[in-house]
């Protein structure tokens, strides 16, 4: 059976003549049969892709020929089917949306946290807030032990929910997180904005502490968006699956449930659909 590498990697950065890069990296995509998301933006790219390592590496390669993505970094990890349904490069305002202006990434980020520096923080028992920038469903399958979540149906939310915090955390140690970090890259400057004066991101999110830290700390595994739904901490497909009907996503446990019947119903759906 093949062995898929499975690529997600970011980078805030200017663009220029995306319709062409757009139109490369289509006709590149296709041919190497790769399947996943390529999101183009003025503000830089962001993409999740899966095909054989060569033809990974090769775009890779391709990838970093740009002068301002040089430094890609990419989170691999590997499955024995393809996580992805097709292959889809678009051209978006933003590689991740939130509705606020000034928020500069390439230029203006955030501190970033390293994952064994949280590590370590989280062992010498400081004091400081974990805050989870995700959406209420990943948060279900695993987070920080300890951590503060918002109940975000979506990232857009997020500026809301922050101007919602209690206010002496204003002055206290805030780590933002989020799968990959991508919504840290702006999550974090938010808070920033709203009058957070001590805020850092962890560096390449939960699935870059996992790489390097393992599970210490975090309880569950992450939710990601692809058919794989979820990876634990060594990287590796959980066994989670999404409710066809409500899309919430479900543990092996609660897929013993009797209200669970693959692509109809489960125990999360309303009770006229079970």
């Amino acid at each position: 059976m093949p062995t898929f590498a499975n690529i997600a990697a970011y980078k805030f950065a200017s663009l220029g003549d995306l319709a062409a890069l757009r139109v490369e990296l289509r006709e590149f995509c296709h041919a190497a049969e790769m399947r996943g998301t390529v999101l183009l933006s003025p503000e830089g790219i962001n993409l999740c892709i899966a095909a054989e390592r060569a033809a990974c590496d090769r775009l890779l390669v391709r990838l970093r020929e740009i002068p301002d993505l040089v430094d890609l970094r990419p989170k691999i990890s590997e499955s024995d089917h393809q996580p992805f349904n097709r292959m889809l490069v678009k051209i978006k305002k933003e590689i991740i949306a939130c509705g606020v202006e000034g928020i500069d990434p390439a230029r203006r980020p955030a501190p970033r946290l390293a994952p064994r520096q949280l590590k370590q923080w989280l062992e010498e028992g400081r004091s400081l807030t974990l805050l989870d920038a995700r959406n209420a469903y990943e948060v279900k399958l695993g987070t920080f032990r300890g951590a503060r979540t918002l109940e975000l149906d979506h990232f857009r939310e997020f500026p809301a929910a922050a101007a919602a915090l209690p206010g002496h955390l204003k002055d206290e140690p805030v780590v933002t997180f989020c799968t990959g970090g991508i919504r840290c890259e702006k999550a974090a400057p938010l808070l920033e904005m709203a009058g957070f004066t001590n805020v850092f991101q962890l560096d390449g999110g939960i699935l870059n502490y996992f790489a390097e830290c393992g599970g210490a700390h975090y309880e569950g595994d992450c939710f990601v968006f692809d058919r794989r739904v979820a990876l634990d901490s060594t990287l590796r497909e959980t066994g989670a699956a999404l409710c066809f009907v409500c899309q919430t996503p479900l543990t092996i446990t609660e897929q013993e449930d009797q209200r669970y019947v693959e692509s109809v119903s489960c125990p999360h759906c309303p009770a006229e659909v079970r």
